[in-house]
Parts: structure tokens; C-alpha cells; sequence
């Protein structure tokens, strides 16, 4: 392996490890910490990183599209059409108001149409990759504000489009063809030729291979085809002119109701977490310090004027749509940067020889200034504005979105684990279901049951089922050993979320109970207890007094058992010696029960022994 690679490995790994968790820690934020480490490893400040700067971020760019796909695998596509009227709404009038503003200001400094209109379609561009992570690390991203945000984003990663198409319109007269050139009709069957491909894979492919490969039960090929899902994708999508990144949402909200949409989502995670960082460092290596040097006037500029002209609409637009005081504010301050797709539509309008290297230089200095910029907005957000207008919590909008209403987390829907989720599912409770066996979860969609295939040991999948939402956690896995495991998972990352866990007997009640689960229930325990009941029954005991007499035994077995947890499993025999002084309590208790219940009359009546003393 190259020493070069390994050297510039090295030192983008250290940046990661050493201003990220400064970053966190001063409350400045993961995003803000990666970009000050890259400015600072760069050429124009430290330069233990070159211009190969630019390399990485063509590899890193898979962040994004890996972030796109998870973004679509949280959207059902019954959930984006109710969607469409701030994406293309308040989404396009984004783009044409910001690009027409910004246009018309580049007309009156004197620079040509064709220029000016270029330079207002790239500033007109905002950071998906920054903001996304941004509004999801500050819990905003389901706020009316975080929805609206996403919607733009999503229509501006559209727009790219239509905008690489009018570019060479623009071009200079006499520039260089750009290579490979196709047809407007045939790029636009190729599109459509892709997608319905993408489509068509997405159910008759792609889900038969995860079939497989779940019942093989072999984890690093899963998550492989997760991963040569992602790249397929994006490879597919650049070869006919269209957004990796939007390729790779239109594949996760294509996946956001298969059965192994967690498992994905848990699977590629790690990997979107390193490259985006990555992602960030670049773009903090490539500020031009030298040029803000020589230029201030003209950097700063276009910095603040861009942002302020893209504040501006975006809040006209909010306000215009309705929106509150609180989902204003959040879309003004997370959206005003230039973003990541800025930098292809500059390297375009060079090669459609719109503008020179004079124009070119400036403008990316300032788009990764304005990106640098963005986290400092959202502290501001966060620390004097949102406060100013009310608790967080109230610009939450939970009923607008139901993919993140998840109130009960379910692991295991065996036969104990479905009783409790018909019961939920009965009472239209919102929860995920999570097995273990592909089988069961292809029968229960026949069933109308959504069933999620993953290991719920995993705490990255408990966090993509949304443990860190739920209100629950049922615990009803019928291994043992997996459910211990599971338990001791949750409560060490989840500690305040509830438990309700199922036991196979008593060894793993107590293990459960050392675990930290306080609410469990033994598998097999209420049909022994109704089958005790009956038993009485038939040997003559009325009906209230059997219920009495097996109520109190209850009282008494569970006092006993939770006594019992800290003597299980020690080497001597006070665990028996416990337990058989309990069988003799019992004993007694009933003795004393019964001779004041039987032929008497309690509390515990029933319409069917009532009608049957009246008939005799």
C-alpha cells in the first residue's frame, strides 16, 4: 500500500478523533468540529493535506448518497406524496426566487446575464449533507421547520437536473463541446428507463436476495449487497446525468416499507457516519484562506450577501406558507449556506465555458465559507431564537408525521410476542416489529402484519427501530440468551425507556430481573394460573371462592419470587431452602383462605357462578 495513503489516512483520522469530540464537548457541534479540522490540516493553514483534498471528497460524496438513502428509507411513498406541496411548492419557489435575486444583484454589478443566471442557480443550492446532519443532531428534523427544510433540499437535489441542462445554453459561443453529449429526448428516456428499473429491482430483485441472505444468517454479506446496493445506484443514476444522491433517495423510499428496511438502515449507518465526516473535513480543507487574504471584499461579499438574500426569501416563503413562528425561524437559519452540488454546477459552468477561473475561485472559496458558516447558525438557532419562541417541543408536529411516531418498539412476534402486538395493533398503537426469522416475516405480510427483519441485539438497529422515540420496549424473543443479551443492551443504552419482557421460566426471570427489567412475565405462567382455576372448579369449588383462593396463592408466588432473585445461582442451598419454606407458607395461607371462603361469599364474582347457585 502506498506510504502517501496510509500518511493521509493518518492524519484525516486523527482530525476525526481530536476536533470532533473538542467540538461536541464546547457545544459547538460534530459538523462544525469536522470542518475547522479540515481547515486547519489544509494547504492554506497546517497543509499536511494537499490538493488530493479534492480526491477525497469524490470519495467521501458516497456519504451523501448514503445519507440520501436512509432519508428515503424513513419516507413511505404514500408519506411523499403528502409531502409534494412544500417540495414542489415551497421547494421551487426556493430555487427560482433565491436564483432570480441573486441573478438580478450579479446584473447590477455589471456582470453578463448568462453569468449572472448561473452564479444565482448555483448559490441558490443549500448543504443537504450539513443541514441533514445538523436538524438531526438537534432533534429538529421532525419539527414543522426540519420538514420544510427537507423539501427544499429535496427539490433543490431535483433541480440539479434541469439546471445541468440549461447550462450549456449559457455558454460562450465557440466553447469546447462537452464529451458524450445526448439528445434532450434521449436523456430523458434514459431516466426513465432507470428509475423504472431502479423500481422494478427494488421489488422483484432486491428483496428475494435479502430473503437469501437473511435465512443464511451471515451478517458481512448483508451488509455488502447493502452496500453494492447503495454504489449500483449511484453508478446508475450518474451514468444518465442524474444526482447520485437522489437516486439513492428515490431506492430507500422505494425500500421505506420492506420488511428488512432496519436492517439496511442499521447496516449502512457506520459507513455514512465516517464518509460524511470525511466529507466535511474536505470541505473545511479546500477554504482558500490565500484568496480571502488577497479578495476579502469579494469573498465576504458573496458570503453574507448570498446568505442574507437566501434568509430573506426562504423567510418570505415561510411565512407564505403558513408556517409558525418557531418553523420560520428553523428554515431561515438552516438553510441560507450554499451547498455541496454548488461545487459540480461550478465545475459545469467551466466546462461550459460560462465563466473563467476568476469567477470560479471566488465563488468556491465563498460556498465553503458559507457551508463552514452553517453550524454557527444553528447555535444561534438553538441557544437565542427557539428559546425566545417557546419550549422546543412545541413546534413538534407529531401528527403530521407518522413515520416517526414510533410509541412501541417489539422484538419477537412468536407466539407470545403476537398476542401483545395484536392487542396493540388493535388499538391502532404505533410500533415496530422486529424478527429474527426472514419466514416469519414474509408469512405475517401475507397476514397484513409489517414485520421487520433484524437482530435486536444490535444497538444500532434498536436505534434505526426508534428506541430512542418509544415510549415501550416488549421484550417477547424466545431465546433465552438472545433475550438477555437484548435486555442488557437496552438498559444500558436506553436506561429510561420502559421494559416489558417475557420469561421462559424462573432461571430467566431472575437473570432478567439482575438485568435491570422490572416488568416481566413468564410465558407460561397465566395459562397455568387459568388452567389452576379451572382445576378447583372441577373438584367442586365455586367460582368466586377458586378465584379467591388462586388470587391470594398469586400474591404469594410473586412476593416469593422477587425474594428469591438474589438467592438464585448461590453456592450453597438457600436458594431451596427458600423455596421450600415458601411451598409451606402457601400451604398455610390456603388453609387459612379456605376456611373462611368456602361456602361464604367475597369479592370475587362471576355472572356464570351466580347464574348457575340461582338454578340450584
Amino acid at each position: 500500500m502506498n506510504d502517501d495513503l496510509l500518511r493521509q489516512a493518518f492524519v484525516y483520522l486523527v482530525t476525526a478523533v481530536v476536533f470532533v469530540p473538542v467540538a461536541k464537548r464546547l457545544g459547538l457541534g460534530a459538523v462544525l468540529g469536522y470542518l475547522v479540522g479540515g481547515a486547519c490540516i489544509g494547504p492554506f493553514v497546517l497543509g499536511l493535506v494537499g490538493t488530493e483534498g479534492h480526491h477525497v471528497m469524490h470519495f467521501a460524496e458516497f456519504g451523501v448518497v448514503m445519507m440520501m438513502l436512509l432519508v428515503g428509507l424513513e419516507l413511505r411513498p404514500s408519506l411523499l406524496w403528502e409531502l409534494r406541496r412544500p417540495i414542489v411548492g415551497l421547494g421551487g419557489l426556493q430555487v427560482v426566487a433565491t436564483a432570480g435575486a441573486v441573478a438580478g444583484l450579479a446584473m447590477l454589478l455589471g456582470l453578463p446575464s448568462g453569468v449572472a443566471i448561473a452564479v444565482g442557480c448555483i448559490l441558490a443550492m443549500s448543504s443537504t449533507a450539513i443541514v441533514m446532519a445538523s436538524l438531526g443532531e438537534r432533534g429538529l428534523l421532525r419539527t414543522r421547520g426540519g420538514q420544510a427544510s427537507f423539501s427544499i433540499l429535496l427539490f433543490q437535489d431535483i433541480a440539479v437536473i434541469p439546471i445541468l441542462a440549461v447550462f450549456p445554453l449559457l455558454g460562450q459561443a465557440g466553447a469546447t463541446p462537452i464529451e458524450d453529449a445526448r439528445p434532450g429526448w434521449q436523456t430523458a428516456l434514459l431516466v426513465l428507463a432507470t428509475v423504472g428499473g431502479i423500481i422494478a429491482a427494488g421489488r422483484y430483485v432486491v428483496r428475494p436476495v435479502f430473503q437469501f441472505l437473511a435465512a443464511v444468517r451471515l451478517r458481512e454479506a448483508f451488509i455488502a449487497f447493502a452496500l453494492l446496493l447503495v454504489v449500483g445506484i449511484a453508478l446508475a443514476m450518474e451514468q444518465v446525468g442524474m444526482s447520485a444522491a437522489l437516486g439513492a433517495f428515490l431506492a430507500g423510499v422505494l425500500l421505506a416499507n420492506s420488511e428488512y428496511r432496519h436492517e439496511l438502515e442499521a447496516s449502512i449507518e457506520p459507513f455514512k457516519g465516517l464518509l460524511l465526516g470525511l466529507f466535511f473535513i474536505s470541505i473545511g480543507a479546500q477554504i482558500d484562506f490565500g484568496l480571502l487574504v488577497r479578495a476579502p471584499v469579494l469573498v465576504l461579499g458573496l458570503v453574507f450577501g448570498s446568505m442574507a438574500v437566501k434568509a430573506g426569501v426562504l423567510h418570505v416563503l415561510a411565512r407564505g406558507f403558513g408556517l409558525d413562528r418557531a418553523a420560520r425561524w428553523t428554515l431561515t437559519f438552516a438553510l441560507p449556506q450554499v451547498g455541496e452540488f454548488a461545487f459540480v454546477l461550478v465545475s459545469f459552468a467551466q466546462r461550459s465555458a460560462i465563466f473563467s477561473e476568476d469567477i470560479a475561485g471566488p465563488l468556491v472559496a465563498a460556498i465553503a465559507l458559507s457551508m463552514a458558516l452553517t453550524p454557527a447558525c444553528f447555535i444561534a438557532l438553538e441557544r437565542w431564537v427557539l428559546p425566545r419562541l417557546g419550549s422546543p417541543s412545541s413546534t413538534r408536529e407529531a401528527d403530521e408525521l407518522p413515520h416517526g411516531d414510533v410509541r412501541v418498539v417489539l422484538a419477537g412476534y412468536g407466539r407470545f410476542g403476537q398476542i401483545v402486538g395484536r392487542i396493540l395493533r388493535a388499538n391502532r398503537i404505533p410500533m415496530t416489529v422486529l424478527d429474527l426469522d426472514p419466514d416469519m416475516a414474509s408469512v405475517l405480510e401475507r397476514l397484513g402484519v409489517k414485520v421487520y427483519y433484524g437482530d435486536a441485539t444490535r444497538p444500532d438497529l434498536l436505534r434505526a427501530a426508534g428506541c430512542d422515540r418509544a415510549d415501550l420496549f416488549v421484550l417477547a424473543i424466545d431465546d433465552a440468551e438472545q433475550a438477555l443479551e437484548i435486555a442488557r443492551t437496552v438498559t444500558r443504552e436506553y436506561p429510561k425507556l420502559r421494559i416489558i419482557a417475557r420469561a421462559r421460566d424462573r432461571p430467566h426471570y431472575f437473570e432478567l430481573r439482575r438485568a435491570g427489567v422490572t416488568d416481566i412475565h413468564r410465558e407460561t405462567f397465566a395459562a397455568g394460573f387459568e388452567a389452576g382455576i379451572s382445576a378447583l372448579r372441577a373438584l367442586g369449588y365455586r367460582a368466586h371462592t377458586a378465584h379467591r383462593l388462586a388470587a391470594r396463592w398469586r400474591v404469594h408466588e410473586e412476593r416469593e419470587l422477587e425474594e428469591s432473585v438474589e438467592l438464585w445461582g448461590s453456592r450453597d442451598d438457600a436458594y431451596f431452602a427458600r423455596a421450600r419454606m415458601a411451598m409451606q407458607e402457601a400451604e398455610r395461607l390456603m388453609r387459612d383462605e379456605d376456611s373462611t371462603a368456602l361456602g361464604g361469599r367475597d369479592a370475587a364474582w362471576d355472572n356464570e357462578a351466580l347464574r348457575r347457585d340461582a338454578a340450584e
